[in-house]
């Protein structure tokens, strides 16, 4: 019997109908600062969720299906990346303007301009452990390459030992911190870290 567990993932670009799956996932990484985020933002009536897909739906912006790989299993989304290239120089003049709970990742982002952004890594629990996120990691730096920027980042939360030992596995180090803003209905305490791997375009 063909089962899920016996089906190797397959990866392929984002389309507009993954925006649901993009919005759970984008969720999952951020620890649930996004839902968070998106319940300030809702219109009266309007889910987290349908907000969220609306947003991956955009056709620009950072969170974008555009941007998006999604890893797939017997027909079923188990995960996926999110990421671009960081503007070079990064302005920080409206850093005043953003929510207090973003600009820690905001300045990080700014410690690392040019880069090739992972700004989404997740896989659905029931798909954990096997190698998605390391070969999304993979995808990532080819992206990189391609646009030829000098190095690879991400951001985890220094509570979250877990992922950052996927990422020092895949070769990033971590780098410049700043302490994380707690929101309501957020259960962790500590540090935003930024993670940076270099490419051979920065060699």
């Amino acid at each position: 019997m063909v089962t899920a567990l016996s089906i190797a993932p397959s990866f392929r670009p984002a389309s507009k109908a993954d925006a649901a799956a993009l919005a759970a996932l984008v969720d999952i990484a951020g620890e649930g600062m996004p839902a968070y985020m998106w319940s300030t933002l809702a219109a009266p009536g309007q889910s987290l969720l349908e907000f969220g897909r609306e947003r991956a739906q955009r056709d620009a912006g950072g969170f974008s299906w555009r941007n998006a790989v999604v890893a797939e299993i017997g027909g079923e989304i188990a995960g996926g990346l999110v990421g671009y290239r960081l503007d070079d120089p990064y302005d920080l003049g409206a850093l005043a303007g953003i929510p207090p709970i973003v600009q820690p990742l905001v300045k990080l982002e700014a410690r690392a301009p040019g880069s090739w952004y992972v700004n989404v890594l997740a896989t659905f629990p029931e798909f954990r452990g096997r190698g998605i996120g390391a070969k999304l990691l993979e995808i990532a730096e080819s992206k990189g390459d391609e646009v030829g920027a000098p190095a690879l980042s991400v951001i985890v939360g220094s509570w979250n030992e877990t992922a950052a030992r996927l990422y020092r596995r895949a070769g990033y180090a971590a780098g410049a911190k700043e302490p994380a803003i707690p929101f309501p209905g957020s259960r962790h305490k500590g540090d935003w870290v930024l993670m940076v791997k270099p490419l051979r375009n920065g060699a």
